[in-house]
C-alpha cells in the first residue's frame, strides 16, 4: 500500500488544476493523481474545442457564472506566466430571426450583470466583424478567446510534479474505496493508495466513483458531440467564433463555428446519446452501460419530455445534409463539400432522478471525500478557480492545515 496525503482521481484538466492549487497552497502535503488511461486528459479535456468562455450565458450568482469569470482570468494569467499561446479573439452570438431577439436581449443583460464586456450590435456592425454570417442582430463579446487546453494540462502536470512527493500514476483504474474517520484507501487494479483526503474528478465516471461510498445525487449520461472541420480554403468564411442564440431549455445545444488556436476551423457539435461512456463513434457500444442508461428513471423522464429535440439531434447525426443546413443558418455559403468529419467528444451530463438536467457544478461531500459530480462547460475555462474552490472545501472539512 502506498502512502500519500491527498488522492485525486482523474487526470483531466479539473483533476490537474485541483492538484496544482493544492500543491501551491499546501506544498508540504504529498499529492497522488490517479489516471486510468496511459496519458493525461484523454477524454473530455482532450476533445475540448479550446474556447475561453466569458460567462455571458450563465445565471448571475451561479457557480458557473462565478467560476467562469474568475477562472478565465486565472487561466489567462497562468498561460501568460507559462508562455502558453492563447488569443483573445472575440465572438459573436447571432440572432437569425425576429423571434430570437428576446433571448438575445436576455443573454446581453446576463452578460452585463456578470461583468462581461459585451455590446449589442446591428446587422451592419456584425458584417464588419464576420462578413459571411447571416443574422439581423448580434452580441459582440470581444473578450472571448481560444487556447490549447491539452498544453495547459501538460504544464499543470509539470508544476505538480515539481513538488517533492507528488506523483501522477497512469493505468491506475479505481476499483474500490474504503474509508475511516481519519483515512481513505483507494484500491486500483495495480495497488492501493492511502491518504487523508480523496477528491473525485473522474468526469465521465464521477458518479461511479461517488457510488463507492455514497449515493450520487445524479447519474452521468454520456452525450456524443460530433464535429466537422472546415477545409482550409474556406477558413475565410469565419474569422473568429460564431454562435447561434441558444434555446433556453438546451443552452448546450446549437452548432457553431470555432477558430482553433492552431488556425483550423471547427463546426458543431450536435448532441446525441452515446451508447457507451467512451462511445466516440456510433459503433462504440457497451451493452451494460447502455442498459444502465435506458433503465434509469431520470433518463426515461428526460427522454419523454425532450424527445423532439433529441430526434432532431439524432437526425443531424445520421444526415450530413441536415447538419449542413443547421450550419447554413449561420453561414449560408458553407456546403457539404467544405466539411471533413472530425473526432467526436463526449459530454458527461449529470441527470437527476426526476429527469432534470444538472446545469451547474455539483459537489458532494462525505467525511474525507469530495466528489465533483458534475462539471459542465465551462469547466475547462473555470478549472483553476474550481480547483481553488475545492481546496477551500477541503480546508473547511479537514482544517486549514489539513
Amino acid at each position: 500500500m502506498q502512502q500519500t496525503d491527498i488522492i485525486i482521481i482523474g487526470g483531466g484538466i479539473l483533476g490537474l488544476a485541483t492538484a496544482f492549487q493544492l500543491s501551491r497552497d499546501y506544498p508540504r502535503l504529498n499529492i497522488t493523481v490517479l489516471e486510468k488511461e496511459s496519458k493525461l486528459a484523454t477524454h473530455q479535456t482532450g476533445h475540448n474545442s479550446g474556447v475561453l468562455h466569458t460567462g455571458i450565458y450563465y445565471k448571475p450568482g451561479s457557480l458557473k457564472a462565478i467560476n467562469c469569470r474568475e477562472g478565465k482570468s486565472r487561466m489567462e494569467g497562468f498561460c501568460r506566466n507559462e508562455g502558453i499561446d492563447f488569443e483573445i479573439c472575440g465572438k459573436v452570438i447571432v440572432a437569425i430571426t425576429e423571434d430570437e431577439l428576446p433571448v438575445l436581449e436576455m443573454i446581453y443583460q446576463r452578460g452585463r450583470t456578470n461583468g462581461v464586456r459585451c455590446e449589442m450590435i446591428s446587422k451592419e456592425q456584425l458584417h464588419e466583424l464576420e462578413p459571411h454570417v447571416a443574422g439581423i442582430k448580434a452580441i459582440h463579446v470581444p473578450e472571448a478567446g481560444i487556447v490549447d487546453f491539452m498544453q495547459v494540462c501538460e504544464r499543470l502536470a509539470e508544476r505538480v510534479l515539481e513538488v517533492d512527493g507528488n506523483n501522477i500514476e497512469f493505468s491506475a483504474k479505481v476499483t474500490g474505496i474504503r474509508q475511516t474517520a481519519q483515512r481513505v484507501v483507494v484500491q486500483t487494479d495495480q495497488t492501493e493508495y492511502e491518504g487523508r483526503l480523496l477528491v473525485n474528478c473522474a468526469g465521465l465516471y464521477s458518479d461511479k466513483i461517488t457510488s463507492m461510498t455514497q449515493t450520487p445525487d445524479a447519474k452521468i449520461i454520456p452525450f456524443r458531440g460530433e464535429y466537422y472541420m472546415v477545409r482550409p480554403e474556406k477558413h475565410h468564411l469565419c474569422r473568429n467564433l460564431i454562435y447561434p442564440v441558444p434555446d433556453p431549455e438546451f443552452p448546450f445545444l446549437g452548432v457553431h463555428f470555432t477558430r482553433m488556436i492552431d488556425g483550423s476551423l471547427e463546426c458543431g457539435p450536435n448532441a446525441v446519446l452515446a451508447f457507451a461512456r467512451e462511445g466516440y463513434t456510433r459503433s462504440n457500444i457497451n451493452l451494460l452501460e447502455l442498459a444502465e442508461v435506458l433503465s434509469y428513471r431520470g433518463f426515461i423522464k428526460m427522454a419523454l419530455k425532450y424527445w423532439r429535440a433529441g430526434a432532431g439531434e439524432m437526425w443531424r447525426s445520421f444526415s450530413k445534409a441536415a447538419f449542413v443546413r443547421a450550419l447554413q443558418r449561420l453561414i449560408p455559403e458553407i456546403t457539404a463539400d467544405d466539411l471533413n468529419a472530425a473526432p467526436a467528444g463526449i459530454r458527461a451530463q449529470a441527470v437527476m432522478p426526476n429527469g432534470k438536467l444538472v446545469d451547474d457544478f455539483l459537489i458532494q461531500q462525505n467525511e474525507n471525500i469530495i466528489n465533483v459530480g458534475n462539471a459542465p462547460s465551462p469547466a475547462a475555462t473555470s478549472s483553476l478557480n474550481i480547483g481553488k474552490h475545492i481546496v477551500g472545501v477541503a480546508a473547511e472539512r479537514l482544517g486549514t492545515e489539513f
